[in-house]
């Protein structure tokens, strides 16, 4: 029980090191204009951007901003959920980073919270979650948490996502 406290409170004091966006939306950049504004009042961290809009319009964003793009890492490997986390998480642990804000959709994020558990907290990756306002009402599907939940597990265990065209590792 004590170490439990003590690895909360160790969790509570941690600055996040970098911010993870889960993108989105490629027609309206919504993730990535809240994230320019975010990245403003956290100036001295990196930005991971994993899918999403294409670089270019992402890049216009963040300039607009007055964000230094030198602070992007854009990543165009994931194809889903599941994978924006297990196609960045080696760097990030490369790069020794213990925690991140992480920035999706309201609606999104407690399938992403379930992944993020999975897939950051197997290579000790803390999170805070940052929450971007939608005009959705009510968050996605439980089963869809579940399933992705699943699907992480699988990844821990083998290695493979269970993403569409995934192909073995050798």
């Amino acid at each position: 029980m004590l170490l439990w406290g003590y690895k909360e409170l160790q969790t509570q004091l941690i600055q996040p090191q970098a911010i993870l966006v889960l993108g989105g939306s490629t027609e309206r950049l919504e993730r990535e204009k809240f994230t320019a504004t975010f990245a403003k009042q956290h100036p001295n961290i990196p930005i991971w951007i994993s899918g999403g809009s294409p670089a270019v319009p992402t890049k216009k964003v963040f300039a607009k901003k007055g964000v230094d793009l030198k602070r992007l890492h854009l990543d165009y490997d994931a194809q889903d959920t599941v994978t924006n986390f297990t196609t960045i998480v080696d760097e990030l642990e490369a790069r020794k980073i213990k925690k991140v804000y992480l920035i999706t959709s309201d609606f999104h994020m407690r399938r992403a919270t379930v992944i993020g558990e999975i897939v950051l907290g197997s290579r000790g990756i803390d999170f805070k979650p940052v929450p971007v306002p939608s005009a959705e009402k009510s968050p996605e599907p439980i089963g869809k948490s579940f399933r992705d939940g699943v699907r992480s597990i699988l990844w821990l265990t083998t290695g493979y996502t269970g993403a569409k065209g995934e192909q073995p590792k050798e």
